[in-house]
């Protein structure tokens, strides 16, 4: 037999297409030729499995070898095709039976000596395999990314010779497995912040809801601290959700870590950082921070200092939760749902309005570092408030001051509150859609007043309405309520300060 074909899959994004591997061997000058849209590291595995297949007690055959990566428009990159390459080509040649490797897909980087490597993207591989039907097989290094998909069989190799023997029927696969994860823990408590009343509200309401925050207040006022904090009282991710953020964590250098497993990220960018690290880029296209943060939370603390350029390409991302980064020969997509909250000063010095300080700014100046971040920004954050700075005083536990409640408290309530949401509406109310919020989100005739007057004096554009009435309807969640009444929708107002010092 002279061809062969193995089923591998490329990267784009977060898919992983299928790949057919061609082998042909033919008569002429001895040598492998690789087509199909290779890029460097594709093209340099003939050295690699050349001399992977001699170290491994096999023949390289002299004959023209051609290999074909099918389909010949989509890019192939990375060392996750030597594997196939060095099996198509042994296939090809009759070292190996060639019958059973259509039920399998095969990936792995080799080492001179034959060993494989682990190599980038493994688990969104492993679910695309999932889907096809074929069982898997793999890198024993890659081995604890790819045991987090328990229904599928998923086997692994540390040798080529290894998986040889298993297609010859000689030696059975030991099957992926991770450590078991351990269950979620903080090194951070809302215990830890001590006063903040509103503050502390807000942050539960938004965590209930899934809505985003800007918190404005003096420095050391607590706003990072509360932002940090926000994990903590987030519900834990459901199977599919922590799936999903292993396989964007996988495709980055640093890779995914077992130990947070079910655990929602917090991402929190430099002000230095460039709109391509925010949002991703590169070639191939590499996922961003926001994707980084999907199901978990981004938070931009000192929002006025990031470049403009860099705050306007969340404005797609925050309203439809995915990126698409396209390229002149491929377009990836990556999910980017996440949570946003950012923090920022009131004026450049910080201490406008601060008791303990004296602001020196002047009105020009403060306008003009306002204006940093655009309207149609802010109009997308759902809670803008103020963070004033405690007294020193209300540090010291007293009767007069308590202990703060815990994370364990308030998580509680909010995954009551969101387990609510998740039966009515099918998702979160920071998700809500138009037609979801007409079904969803009715009001008292009392409240219908309120927001007329509230309307008459200051006309909200129809995004800022339609996030005031969400916020709303998590507030009357917490508190049970079918429907929202006066007090629930006074207080998504008084959670838009930005927006109430027009009224």
């Amino acid at each position: 037999m002279s061809l062969a074909v193995v089923y591998c899959r490329a990267q784009l994004g977060l898919s992983a297409p299928l790949v057919k591997v061609e082998t042909y061997l033919r008569r002429g000058e001895p040598g492998i030729s690789i087509v199909g849209l290779p890029e460097t590291a594709v093209k340099e595995s003939r050295d690699r499995v050349r001399s992977a297949i001699r170290n491994s007690n096999f023949k390289v055959p002299v004959k023209r070898i051609i290999v074909n990566l099918a389909p010949a428009d989509l890019p192939k990159e990375g060392g996750r095709f030597d594997l196939p390459i060095a099996l198509g080509i042994l296939a090809a040649s009759g070292q190996i039976p060639a019958e059973r490797l259509a039920e399998c897909e095969f990936a792995g980087e080799l080492a001179l000596s034959g060993e494989l490597r682990a190599f980038k993207g493994a688990l969104p591989f492993a679910l695309a395999a999932r889907r096809s039907g074929r069982r898997l097989i793999l890198p024993y290094e890659n081995s604890a990314q790819v045991g987090l998909v328990t229904d599928h069989e998923i086997l692994t190799a540390a040798h080529l010779l290894d998986v040889c023997q298993f297609l010859h029927g000689l030696h059975p696969l030991k099957s992926a497995r991770t450590e078991t994860p351990t269950p979620v823990q903080y090194t951070v408590d809302m215990a830890d912040v001590q006063g903040q009343s509103m503050a502390r509200r807000a942050l539960e309401i938004a965590a209930a809801g899934g809505h985003s925050m800007l918190m404005v207040g003096p420095p050391g006022a607590g706003k990072t601290m509360l932002a940090t904090r926000l994990p903590t009282i987030l519900p834990p991710l459901n199977q599919d959700e922590a799936l999903e953020v292993a396989a964007v964590a996988s495709l980055t250098q640093r890779g995914f870590n077992t130990a947070w497993w079910q655990q929602r990220l917090l991402r929190a960018p430099h002000h230095t950082a460039s709109a391509v690290a925010l949002v991703g880029g590169g070639n191939p296209p590499k996922p961003g921070e926001i994707s980084l943060a999907h199901h978990g939370v981004l938070f931009l603390d000192e929002l006025p200092e990031f470049n403009r350029h860099v705050l306007e390409v969340l404005r797609e991302p925050l309203e439809s939760g995915k990126i698409t980064i396209s390229r002149a020969t491929q377009q990836a997509e990556f999910p980017a749902q996440f949570q946003f909250i950012c923090a920022m000063n009131p004026c450049p010095c910080g201490y406008l309005g601060d008791a303990r300080q004296e602001c020196n700014c002047t009105p020009a100046q403060i306008q003009r570092y306002h204006h940093k971040i655009s309207g149609p920004l802010l109009d997308r954050i759902d809670m803008h408030i103020e963070v004033t700075a405690n007294n020193i005083t209300s540090f010291i536990p007293t009767h007069k001051n308590p202990v703060s409640e815990p994370s364990a408290i308030i998580r509680e309530r909010v995954v009551n509150t969101r387990t609510l949401q998740i039966k009515r509406n099918g998702c979160a109310n920071a998700h809500l859609t138009a037609a979801q919020i007409t079904d969803f989100c009715s009001l008292t005739a009392g409240a219908e007043n309120l927001l007329t007057k509230t309307l008459e004096k200051s006309p909200l554009s129809a995004r800022s309405y339609h996030r005031l009435l969400k916020v709303a309807r998590t507030i009357a969640d917490l508190a049970a309520k079918p429907q929202i009444d006066e007090l629930h929708l006074s207080e998504a107002i008084l959670l838009r300060c930005l927006d109430r010092r027009k009224l």
